[in-house]
């Protein structure tokens, strides 16, 4: 009995063993063929040194060297409007004409009672050098003078007041106003705006405040006016940081003789900071921005050779440093060094390892002072 549960035993364990063997033949087939993949394509460049001038960037507003809304001080009916709407007027030019008909008949008559009492004064001047009047007359009838002289000046100060002029040089706006129309004071007139220089107000972060000082050059662009630049100085630089933002403003003072650049229009400003000096730069496209810091993927001879012996291309993930940007580009400032290989584009796919395809038919963008493409 025992001889036979040996010999049943033997059958399973060979039977087990066969088995097994021929999972592993099956699994090793399997295996074998099973597709290889395939290489990923992507873009690369060599990472090159450049001479690049380091710059604050920022955007911002501009403002007119001078604004006002011209208003009036006092109540009145318009009788004359002597400008069109958007006209170059020079300072104190007349713009509006209010009625005061009343107002200069009551200046004539103050103007005639300051007379009379100069001529009283004159009189009792002449009666008090023979003794005919007092010192007390004389000395009421030079207060009254001075007094009807006062009344004369506010009178004619009231008078002046009718008539509404431009208190510097600059560009009207568009007027709602009209003749015959009634207006208080402190309506709204019209706009008059100094646009020649002009202002333009931006943000830099605190820690470059150290670069800033005040003449520095800049240049300033709008899309307004593509492909146009205006030069600048800066003109005053905010003596304290805003605590919501921690940005200081800066304010810009620049030429606009063409009258281009208008009161509320938005600026690219770049300013020069430092000098010139080669620097490693990439495209921003090159960069993968992860949580746990940026990476590259370097190009490289990978372990395997394709079918003419030569090796295939893989890469190699590793992490860089980041500078200043500078359109398309960026400057990296560790992690990687002048020559090598980078992909530029494609990087979804890929990982450590990954054999890769270089296909640089169409290459992202690389220009340091990019504009819009129009088709």
């Amino acid at each position: 009995m025992t001889k036979r549960m040996l010999i049943m035993l033997g059958c399973i364990v060979l039977l087990i063993i066969v088995l097994a063997f021929g999972k592993f033949l099956q699994i090793r087939a399997l295996i074998a063929s099973a597709p290889k993949p395939f290489p990923q394509t992507v873009t690369t460049i060599k990472a090159t040194s450049v001479e690049w001038q380091p710059q604050l960037t920022s955007v911002g507003t501009v403002t007119p060297f001078r604004g006002v809304d011209v208003t009036s001080e006092i109540d009145g009916l318009v009788r004359e409007i002597r400008f069109t709407s958007g006209q170059q007027v020079k300072q104190n030019d007349v713009l509006f004409v209010l009625n005061a008909d009343a107002d200069v008949a009551q200046l004539h008559a103050l103007e005639a009672g300051a007379e009379l009492a100069a001529t009283v004064l004159k009189r009792d001047e002449a009666q008090f050098a023979v003794e005919g009047v007092s010192q007390a007359q004389v000395d009421a009838d030079r207060a009254d003078l001075k007094g009807k002289r006062a009344l004369v000046a506010q009178q004619a100060a009231l008078v002046e007041k009718k008539t509404i002029r431009a208190p510097f040089p600059g560009r009207l706006g568009i007027t709602a106003i009209n003749r015959g129309q009634f207006v208080h004071a402190g309506d709204k007139l019209v706009n008059l705006q100094t646009i020649d220089p002009i202002y333009v107000n931006f943000n830099i972060p605190q820690k470059q405040v150290s670069m800033l000082k005040v003449n520095q050059s800049l240049s300033i662009s709008s899309d307004a006016f593509p492909g146009t630049g205006f030069s600048g100085k800066v003109n005053a630089i905010n003596p304290m940081i805003d605590s919501g933002t921690r940005n200081v403003l800066v304010q810009a003072k620049l030429a606009n003789e063409k009258m281009q650049l208008l009161p509320g229009m938005f600026a690219n400003v770049s300013l020069d900071v430092g000098t010139k000096g080669k620097f490693l730069v990439l495209p921003q496209t090159a960069i993968t921005y992860n949580p746990y810091g940026s990476t590259v993927f370097v190009v490289k001879a990978g372990d395997t050779k394709d079918e003419k012996g030569k090796p295939v291309l893989a890469v190699n993930q590793v992490f860089v440093e980041t500078g200043a940007t500078r359109g398309d580009q960026v400057v990296i400032t560790k992690g990687i060094t002048e020559g090598q290989e980078i992909v530029t584009s494609g990087q979804v796919k890929l990982k450590n390892g990954t054999n890769v395809v270089v296909d640089n038919s169409v290459i992202p963008a690389n220009d340091p002072n990019p504009h819009p493409q129009e088709h």
